[in-house]
């Protein structure tokens, strides 16, 4: 127990390359964050600055952070909304609801 009190407040890094593969559609913070965001019809929406998640993480959407020339948008990561994670070319393409901008901006 001593020893393990030690360790509270440090962080574990894992190399990239010891990951665990996760399964399709499911995305590393880490590798979500920086991808550049358009809309399906190639309008850039802004870069994904943080990814929150609230709530149970299994069960739960999380939101990407998107920071945006008007200011933060809040996008959630569902496959409806982010039709293509593409992590290689850093890219997510979006179909953005209704009225979720202005939402947003409020």
């Amino acid at each position: 127990m001593d020893d393990a009190r030690k360790l509270v407040g440090l962080e574990v890094q894992v190399p990239l390359a010891d990951r665990v593969k996760l399964p399709a559609g499911s995305y590393y913070i880490s590798d979500l964050v920086g991808c550049a965001v358009n809309e399906k019809d190639g309008a850039s929406v802004g870069l994904v600055r943080d990814v929150e998640i609230h709530g149970d993480e299994i069960s739960g959407t999380p939101n990407l952070v998107v920071e945006t020339a008007r200011g933060e948008l809040l996008i959630p990561l569902a496959q409806e909304i982010c039709v293509d994670v593409d992590l290689a070319a850093r890219r997510i393409v979006v179909v953005l609801p209704e009225g979720l901008r202005e939402l947003n901006l409020e």
